[in-house]
């Protein structure tokens, strides 16, 4: 017969002695006060089935970041992982949430807003913390397949609110077709952290997504970002979303020009949009001179050797030169112009977002949707954005 030696410690004050888990780390960064008293009105009053609010996120965000895919692994995960359960905050003894009981706590939490209020403190959080900069804003979308069975599109519910059917290339060029939403967001080019987030059909056009997006983050962080540039690819190429960059945050908008929208181009210019001489040659761009753009003659800057020489153009020795206002058309003339160092420079930057989403996609369960309607895939997304977020806090 074997007597187990008894421990002196209780289980509680072994896990204590461990070093902390990743989740342990990453929870040690949220403050669920906010959730607490939207979710239960005393601190007597529990969530379903009598377990508190923030017991309940906690698990939801260790189903993310241990990629757990369904609800239903996820109690069986708790149920047998008394660590597991201890992180979350659950009786290491007692019983854990049913699959029912999850169910309706994200009903509760899809339709409140202090899971999203909890998304903007940590990004707050952050750039106090100068791991946001906030100096190079960059914009794209992604695809998140919906949970729901597809429709045929005679069928389909288009209110702006329900699953729909997308289509857009990836980053080899291929065209991708889909049945679900898609999350727009906006990132830190440094820190490649998001600091918006918004959820659409994916039968939505990026290019007509921007306005709201950037009404959102000036309304949510009031004047708390002012950006000097914000970054997009072709997919956002249009005069409005010029104007809109500069009218809503007065940044310099980095945006790839999309010929497929284009018609012929303004007299003047080539099929590049690059201003050119008599010649046909594209000038040098030479500078910015308050308002407009200062542009040479290539021939005098050594760009082209043009066989009628700069007297072509110009009689004075220093070559032809021309000065284009760049306010009166920032899609063709913007600045930084679109053929200098410095644009090409600031548009590098945008691969930051694609590296963004997937890190959410492949580490923390971003495409794994669950869940049905716009708003249960929102809570779905920030969820994984909130401990992305925090992970980097907990590191910093």
């Amino acid at each position: 017969m074997i007597i187990r030696q008894e421990s002196m410690f209780s289980y509680e004050e072994i896990l204590n002695f461990q070093k902390e888990t990743q989740l342990e780390l990453i929870l040690s960064q949220l403050d669920f006060t906010k959730i607490r008293i939207a979710l239960g009105t005393s601190r007597e009053k529990r969530g379903p089935k009598g377990y508190f609010a923030e017991d309940m996120l906690s698990a939801l965000i260790a189903m993310h970041l241990e990629k757990i895919s369904t609800v239903k692994k996820l109690v069986q995960h708790l149920t047998e992982n008394p660590a597991l359960r201890y992180a979350c905050g659950f009786n290491v003894l007692g019983k854990v949430p049913s699959e029912s009981t999850f169910s309706r706590f994200q009903d509760q939490l899809a339709c409140s807003i202090e899971l999203e209020e909890l998304f903007f403190e940590l990004v707050l959080k952050a750039k106090e913390m100068n791991l946001i900069e906030g100096k190079n804003l960059c914009i794209d979308s992604s695809k998140l397949s919906a949970y729901e069975a597809s429709v045929p599109r005679s069928k389909l519910n288009d209110d702006g609110m329900s699953a729909n059917w997308g289509a857009k290339r990836d980053t080899n060029g291929n065209m991708i077709n889909w049945f679900g939403y898609k999350i727009h967001a906006v990132c830190d080019s440094v820190s490649e952290l998001p600091v918006e987030i918004l959820i659409t059909p994916a039968s939505n056009y990026d290019s007509t997504v921007l306005k709201p997006l950037l009404e959102k983050l000036k309304v949510d962080y009031e004047d708390e970002f002012s950006p000097e540039y914000i970054t997009m690819d072709s997919g956002y190429d249009s005069t409005d979303n010029y104007t809109q960059v500069t009218d809503t945050f007065c940044a310099k908008p980095i945006i790839a020009l999309n010929n497929r929208r284009s018609y012929a181009p303004p007299e003047g210019m080539n099929d590049d949009y690059e201003p050119i001489c008599s010649a046909g040659y594209p000038l040098t761009y030479y500078g910015k001179d308050g308002d407009y753009l200062k542009f040479r003659c290539p021939h005098v800057t050594g760009q082209c050797d043009c066989p009628f020489g700069s007297s072509w153009c110009s009689s004075s020795d220093y070559g032809y030169v021309i000065k284009l206002n760049w306010k009166k058309d920032p899609r063709y003339l913007g600045y930084p112009y679109r053929g200098s160092k410095e644009w090409k420079e600031v548009y590098k930057s945008r691969t930051s977002i694609e590296r963004l989403f997937s890190r959410l996609k492949e580490k923390l369960s971003l495409d794994n949707v669950r869940s049905r309607g716009i708003n249960k895939v929102r809570m779905h997304a920030l969820i994984s954005s909130i401990t992305l977020i925090a992970a980097t806090l907990a590191v910093n």
